[in-house]
């Protein structure tokens, strides 16, 4: 087999892309950058040697996958493990570029000196941006059946290709671990406010459930409101230059790449420019309902079948979310025409457009974007919103093992409900038609609970919902 580059040039660059086993560290540049809070549960998977499976660490571009793959590689070597027998490569680098994983696997051995079998110690292999490897799955798939003492790990931004590949061919050899956008939490925790939460619990049903929020709520509705523009992305929060044009960084670096590259290669889309105005208007108009007929009538009468194939790709590659309808009675419909398009990051919009303030008419669909993007980290939960003739609930929770309606919140960025409560009316005739005793309505910043008709009704700050959202979803990850 030949290859475009000497196995000498190979071996070179192999070296230069693993400093590590010469200054027996990782460079300072990753040492400095704060963990996110999900990389303990990926390094648990990294170290894990039962059973044997390759960790495919998958999730949208620049959510920190590669930061994470240095961090997990910096605390292998702190405990312990010899430097030289940890390996990394970028798949995307041009002089690896179509070279198969074993063939590489080789050639890192011989760079760091190391020859096949002879290793008493486990190798950690590291493979970022796998999806350039045409047929990855099946070359990483051998591998691992192939050499039992190598832990392999591999990561990718494609991610909707990259779970679909995984799924099909890895079945009992892969274990996924996706990296979502920040939550809201990780992006308090990041900027160094965490001071400004505090534990507010709540009775709920009979029992107290833990809640948090805040003794300075304006400075944490600042937080959020500055979240909902730039806090998806590790990299932008902590930049002004890239929240001062955000549109050059998010738009060009992330949207456009998978728009322009990602989708159309992975998937043959033709009309490339058809894709992104379609993924315009949906993100301007995040947290509405739709209906296909209704956006291939906005989009100048592209077809409801390729409607609805573009729809899947933009799910798929973690740029938007479809929220399924329950009608009143929180049943399914038969004709699931109908539902609402959330982006899964609402600072995706700010790059598209502009950043808003706290005042803008549309910061309250942002809102429910961001609050929304909180659940989409439960992989095991995600909730619906209810319709019917004359009535609105914005997020229902389902019980899984019957379908019957826990929980129901209504998103409001306003205090006017807490004076008002019986504008209410359709979250109450919900919860009295669901046999529901509690329901959630979040304000600006307000605080407090009024009983309706035998209905508690606890209002909280949108800010500190979305932090307790987060918060309590992390945390029941890493039980």
């Amino acid at each position: 087999m030949q290859f475009a580059f000497a196995k000498s040039q190979i071996i070179e660059r192999i070296r230069f892309d693993n400093p590590w086993w010469k200054t027996g560290q990782v460079e300072e540049y990753y040492q400095r950058m704060q963990r996110r809070s999900y990389f303990p549960l990926f390094q648990r998977l990294v170290e894990s040697s039962s059973p044997k499976r390759a960790v495919v660490l998958m999730g949208p571009r620049r959510v920190g996958k590669t930061v994470m793959i240095y961090h997990s590689i910096h605390q292998l070597i702190e405990r312990g493990v010899p430097p030289n027998h940890i390996y990394y490569l970028s798949i995307e680098t041009p002089i690896y570029t179509g070279t198969p994983l074993e063939y590489l696997l080789q050639l890192a051995n011989d760079a760091a000196g190391l020859k096949n079998g002879e290793q008493k110690d486990t190798l950690y292999f590291f493979f970022d941006e796998i999806q350039y490897l045409k047929d990855w799955e099946v070359h990483l798939k051998s591998l691992v059946d192939s050499y039992r003492a190598i832990k392999f790990v591999v990561s990718g931004s494609a991610a909707a290709a990259l779970k679909l590949q995984s799924q099909e061919s890895g079945a009992g050899r892969f274990t996924d671990f996706m990296l979502p956008p920040l939550t809201f939490m990780e992006f308090i925790k990041l900027k160094g406010n965490s001071p400004l939460i505090r534990e507010a619990p709540i009775e709920w049903g009979g029992k107290s459930i833990l809640f948090y929020s805040s003794s300075f709520i304006k400075e944490l509705n600042e937080q959020f409101i500055n979240y909902i523009n730039f806090g998806g992305y590790p990299e932008v929060i902590f930049s002004e230059e890239m929240q001062s044009n955000p549109g050059r960084y998010i738009r060009n670096d992330i949207i456009d790449k998978v728009l322009l590259r990602d989708l159309p290669s992975l998937y043959g889309i033709q009309d490339v420019q058809e894709l992104n105005r379609l993924f315009t208007m949906l993100a301007y108009n995040t947290g509405n309902e739709f209906s296909y007929e209704k956006i291939s009538q906005a989009s100048g009468g592209v077809p409801k079948a390729t409607i609805k194939k573009y729809m899947e790709y933009l799910e798929a590659a973690f740029l938007l979310k479809i929220v399924r309808r329950v009608d009143q009675s929180a049943k399914r419909f038969k004709r699931d025409n109908f539902f609402k398009v959330f982006l899964t990051n609402p600072s995706l919009r700010s790059a598209l457009f502009s950043p808003l303030a706290g005042t803008d008419d549309k910061v309250g669909s942002l809102v429910e974007t961001a609050i929304l993007a909180q659940w989409l980290h439960r992989d095991w939960h995600t909730p619906y919103y209810a319709r019917w003739r004359g009535g609105e609930v914005d997020m229902v929770g389902l019980r899984e093992r019957d379908q019957k309606p826990t929980w129901a919140v209504e998103v409001k960025w306003s205090n006017r409900y807490i004076k008002k409560p019986r504008e209410l009316k359709n979250l109450l005739s919900f919860c009295l038609e669901n046999q529901l005793k509690r329901a959630l309505v979040t304000t600006i910043d307000k605080s407090g609970e009024i009983k309706l008709e035998g209905v508690d009704i606890q209002f909280l700050p949108a800010a500190a919902y979305a932090y307790t959202v987060g918060r309590r979803t992390f945390e029941q990850k890493n039980q």
